[in-house]
């Protein structure tokens, strides 16, 4: 079985258990490794490795990113996770779980900056990377070993090392032959890890593994497979296309393909991006306008968020709705002059969901803006509008002085006493 040394790249051969080079344990081995070419790449605990690389203090502390009694947990270091801390845990709860950890405000700022240095590493690799959030992006080597003289999984060990030594944070990745199965495997040998996962062996590694692996597979849509007997994706996969698709249209075609390992979404370069986008799964199915809306707000926010990241306006506003029964409504709003105003993006998508809140109750809600251009004009086409761009960017730079809760609209605080 052909593997390599993470650490040198050298190769070794099948039945040593160290590098026989530099003496490291760290080899990886798989058929494929020599062919596989899409990586997922995520780094540790992001913004708890970023803090305690700052602070050498904190090296062997538990730490618990986030902040305020009715905040939650942004990232906990996995010494911390040892006390059962998990991410978007109400900090009362973590602060119980584990007392001794040292709590440190979010520095959004900071954190950005550091995900861009990623990014550029990145870069260097491909040009085709596809960022799902600040600390992880999907990556295509296809290829590629001609121009680095070596397999995209060398490439990527390569990769690790550089990202360690040059910025003092670590990255797990996964190698697949497609996106989904990165994903997983990205989390198979967490933190500081590189797995593979080969297609023809996804089938069996899938089966006995609970239908929530499969993404856009929530609380609801679990109760509702479960009703039915479908609990691990080795149900899906005896269950067939056809019965699935009978019971849940193309939802069920989608859990077919996937229980398979199948996944056809090609990597999307970041500068290729046609849209930006959020959405979120509810935890209950919501047909409530109010509630609703409350949700819509954090999105619009995310949404205005990445795009002033990337210093992108968008002209067109698309509301995205799935109803229980995962039938989904999107709807669309265009505009003479773009925008990345979370303001401008909420009232649009308000205005959008009014209309489709009749009574139905979804399970997803989510937005996003496309028609994308530079920045530069954007938001300026009327006194109103400049107003409203000079006050979210001061709000802007007090979050990334002082993180994320340092300002909070109204319309957030009620969703705190709703929920």
């Amino acid at each position: 079985m052909p593997g390599f040394c993470r650490d040198c790249r050298r190769d070794v051969p099948e039945q040593v258990a160290r590098c026989s080079a530099c003496g490291s344990p760290r080899l990886l081995r798989h058929p494929q490794i020599e062919t596989l070419a899409i990586a997922h790449v995520d780094c540790d605990a992001f913004y708890a490795t970023i803090e305690k690389r700052d602070d050498p203090n904190l090296a062997d502390k538990p730490v618990i990113v986030g902040g305020g009694q009715r905040g939650v947990v942004l990232t906990a270091c996995y010494v911390a996770r040892t006390f059962g801390v998990r991410s978007a845990m109400p900090m009362f709860e973590a602060r119980r779980l584990c007392p001794q950890a040292t709590v440190v405000r979010p520095n959004m700022d900071k954190y950005a900056r550091v995900g861009r240095e990623v990014r550029e590493l990145m870069f260097k690799l491909t040009p085709l990377v596809e960022p799902m959030s600040i600390d992880e992006a999907f990556m295509d080597l296809s290829g590629t070993a001609r121009l680095h003289g070596m397999s995209p999984a060398k490439a990527l060990a390569g990769f690790a090392g550089e990202v360690e030594h040059a910025l003092g944070i670590t990255v797990s990745i996964g190698l697949a032959e497609n996106k989904f199965l990165a994903k997983i495997a990205s989390d198979l040998d967490k933190p500081r890890g590189f797995a593979v996962l080969g297609g023809g062996e996804a089938a069996a590694f899938l089966a006995p593994r609970p239908v929530t692996l499969i993404f856009g597979v929530g609380k609801i849509a679990q109760q509702r497979l479960s009703r039915d007997g479908l609990r691990s994706i080795g149900d899906l996969q005896r269950a067939g296309e056809k019965d699935l698709r009978r019971r849940y249209g193309a939802e069920g075609a989608r859990l077919f393909r996937l229980a398979h390992g199948l996944d056809n979404r090609p990597v999307q370069a970041e500068r290729e991006a046609k849209s930006i986008s959020a959405e979120t799964t509810f935890d209950r199915d919501i047909a409530d306008f109010r509630l609703l809306e409350l949700r819509l707000w954090r999105l619009a926010e995310k949404v205005s968020w990445r795009l002033k990241g990337n210093g992108l306006a968008g002209s067109t506003v698309t509301l995205k709705l799935k109803s229980a029964d995962f039938r989904l409504r999107t709807r669309a709003q265009s505009h003479a002059h773009p925008t990345q105003l979370a303001s401008r993006i909420f009232a649009v998508g308000r205005e959008l969901l009014a209309r489709e809140t009749d009574g139905t109750m979804f399970r997803l809600i989510g937005i996003g803006v496309s028609g994308l251009c530079d920045a530069d004009g954007a938001d300026f086409a009327d006194l109103i509008d400049r107003r409203s761009a000079g006050a979210e960017q001061a709000m802007d730079r007090l979050r990334e002085r002082f993180g994320e809760e340092a300002v909070v609209k109204g319309l957030a605080l009620e969703g705190d006493d709703e929920e």
